[in-house]
């Protein structure tokens, strides 16, 4: 199945991509480790099925040198040995702040208690606005068809600096 639109190639597409590549740097640039950062888009993007930013925020993670196992077991990391404490508490909101439709009340309060004690409060924004931010982001791929598999490490550098 190809693309149904190209979001790169139109000028209004063009402009929002810019200002979410923009906000995004916000977040990449909080103190928010890079590689928390990566593994909570990762997941996300597992959860609204969306090969584009599967394929990139492996790529990207895998650039940046986390493990092949560490990224393979994201999508069951409940059942690994391989994430901090620190990061199960992140993926844990990334998949309830994901699943919104799924539970009434949203991120519940044990998860939230968990990032509590993890991260700091710039960290929790960030946090809270990477899962927002590769939702959106998701949504966006999916519903164009947006396919995985040609991304490339540090693709959208350019577009960010």
């Amino acid at each position: 199945m190809d693309a149904r639109f190209d979001l790169f190639d139109n000028k209004v597409s063009a402009r929002f991509a810019k200002q979410f590549a923009g906000a995004g740097l916000v977040i990449h640039r909080s103190s928010l480790p890079s590689s928390t950062q990566e593994l909570v888009s990762l997941r996300a993007s597992q959860i609204n099925g969306c090969g584009w930013c599967i394929d990139m925020h492996t790529k990207e993670a895998a650039a940046a040198g986390e493990s092949a196992v560490r990224l393979n077991l994201v999508a069951a990391w409940r059942e690994s040995t391989v994430f901090t404490e620190a990061e199960q508490a992140a993926l844990a909101l990334a998949e309830e702040g994901s699943r919104l439709a799924d539970a009434h009340d949203g991120v519940s309060d044990e998860t939230w208690a968990r990032v509590r004690e993890h991260y700091d409060d710039d960290q929790v924004a960030a946090l809270v606005c990477l899962v927002a931010l590769i939702n959106a982001a998701n949504r966006l791929a999916v519903i164009v068809h947006q396919r995985g598999g040609s991304y490339e490490p540090g693709m959208f550098a350019a577009a960010t600096s």
